[in-house]
């Protein structure tokens, strides 16, 4: 197809999906962000919004500042059963291990965590046998009995199938039970270019498995398709008896070796059975999503809508929309957002092409509008009412680039996204991020315009994606409004 679009576009990785009826519901890891979990749900596995986050309540999400970018919640798993949706997930900060939330209703609320703290590694998959007994199986591959309520385990986990022989990091193993076989699926070569999906068989949820001899079923490595890094899937069988798969990839863009930097999304593909093996389909792309169209939020609502992220926590005494109502008032805790602590909340990019702007008000401290990978990579536009700047932060330099008096409050700020400027060749990053103000008539103006192969996860590393938003960096800072709206390239 021409078209190679996610279904779930911007930093959305490691999907899971179930089915109730005809309803779809696809969840993602979070990482260092707070909510943590997005929930996402569809009637055509085409088209999906989100309905909200799984892990919105302190007691149920713990990120520590001392803990890096790129750790935190990893890889849920979304099952049903009986009437109840159940959602396995590792928290990768120290101490806090698998954990198990139940629900009614996927879109909230959730339970408080119930520890498993037998259940090794990351990654964790369940499943339910006829007899009803539950199976807990995690990236390496190894298994264990668990009872999901209690999170007890029962017995000492085995090693299972775990892919190609040599090959690196078996992981994202999720079982079914299919026809007359059980079915164990896994990622295997790394969450890099060598990413792939490889499926066995076996009589029980413990196998033994034979290896499918069409392994790996999806793989785009050491191909030119555009869409890179393909893995971590999951399995659903649609309301008309087809069958699709879920799985993460990447949009690389530019030279050598390729940059993506809108995180690892959510892409689907349908799935025939040839044999009693899956042949995996050419991606399916959705002609329009909700997710294609702008963004705006004026903060009326006393809530915050269910994308925007915060780092690590979202304590009210430093982020809320009721102190001045219309407004989204900031609290500095860090000095900058090279700080862990610091305050700042964002959405995802979700295009390649994009442009946001913010209206701040700086009379009472300091902050601006962000393009974020992590704490050592993050393009800045702020003000403290004297002057405006823009700061670029890669790997261990900080630098201000540009200045400008600071006009009278309020001040408009804005990023721009766009394709690099010609002539282009290997050595030609993905895109160029402009930074600058806006003036009352709509005009924009750049203070500076900054590579974005620096906001990209081959330079920073780590598992994340971009995402923009808003911070305060001294004292307090308002902002009365946020739209942010794709653009053609």
């Amino acid at each position: 197809m021409s078209d190679q679009s996610p279904v779930i576009p911007g930093f959305h990785p490691d999907p899971s999906i179930c089915r109730v009826g005809e309803d779809y519901y696809v969840v993602c890891s979070s990482f260092e962000y707070f909510p943590g979990i997005p929930v996402f749900h569809s009637r055509d596995l085409l088209h999906w919004t989100q309905i909200g986050n799984a892990l919105t309540r302190p007691e149920q999400l713990r990120l520590p500042f001392d803990m890096p970018s790129s750790a935190g919640i990893y890889a849920p798993t979304l099952r049903h059963r009986n009437g109840r949706f159940w959602l396995i997930v590792t928290n990768c900060a120290e101490g806090a291990g698998n954990m198990i939330f139940t629900a009614t209703d996927p879109a909230g609320p959730w339970s408080d965590p119930i520890p498993a703290p037998g259940v090794p590694g990351i990654d964790p998959d369940l499943v339910w046998d006829e007899d009803g007994t539950c199976w807990c199986t995690v990236a390496g591959v190894s298994q264990v009995r668990i009872d999901p309520a209690t999170g007890e385990t029962f017995g000492t986990p085995h090693r299972m199938w775990s892919g190609a022989p040599g090959a690196q990091a078996p992981e994202a193993p999720h079982l079914y039970r299919i026809g007359d076989h059980w079915y164990l699926l896994i990622a295997e070569g790394g969450t890099e270019r060598g990413h792939s999906v490889s499926i066995a068989r076996g009589p029980s949820p413990a196998g033994p498995f034979e290896p499918c001899l069409a392994n790996p079923v999806l793989t785009h490595r050491s191909t030119h398709h555009p869409v890179q890094n393909t893995g971590h899937a999951d399995l659903v069988q649609a309301a008309d008896g087809t069958w699709w798969m879920v799985f993460l990839a990447v949009r690389p863009g530019g030279g050598t070796p390729g940059w993506h930097v809108l995180g690892r999304e959510t892409f689907l593909a349908p799935v025939t059975w040839e044999n009693g093996w899956p042949v995996v389909g050419e991606i399916t792309a959705p002609e329009k999503s909700p997710a294609g169209e702008p963004f705006h939020d004026d903060f009326d609502a006393s809530a915050l809508h269910p994308s925007w992220i915060s780092l690590r926590d979202r304590a009210p005494a430093h982020c809320t929309t009721t102190e001045r109502p219309g407004s989204l008032t900031l609290h500095a805790r860090g000095t900058s957002l090279d700080a862990p602590d610091a305050v700042f909340t964002g959405r995802r990019q979700l295009h390649l092409n994009c442009r946001a702007r913010t209206s701040v008000d700086v009379s009472q401290g300091c902050g601006g509008l962000a393009v974020r990978l992590d704490e050592q990579h993050h393009y800045d536009i702020e003000s403290d009412g004297n002057e405006v700047r823009v700061i670029s932060r890669v790997g261990t330099v900080r630098a201000v680039v540009a200045t400008r008096p600071g006009p009278a409050n309020p001040l408009v700020l804005g990023v721009q996204v766009t394709p690099p400027p010609a002539p282009h060749d290997a050595r030609t990053g993905p895109d160029v991020i402009a930074l600058g103000t806006e003036e009352p008539d709509g005009t924009f103006t750049a203070l500076a315009t900054l590579d974005g192969r620096y906001l990209s996860t081959e330079v920073a590393g780590g598992f994340t994606g971009r995402v923009i938003g808003l911070y305060a960096a001294a004292g307090t800072v308002h902002f009365d409004r946020f739209t942010y709206e794709p653009l053609t390239p």
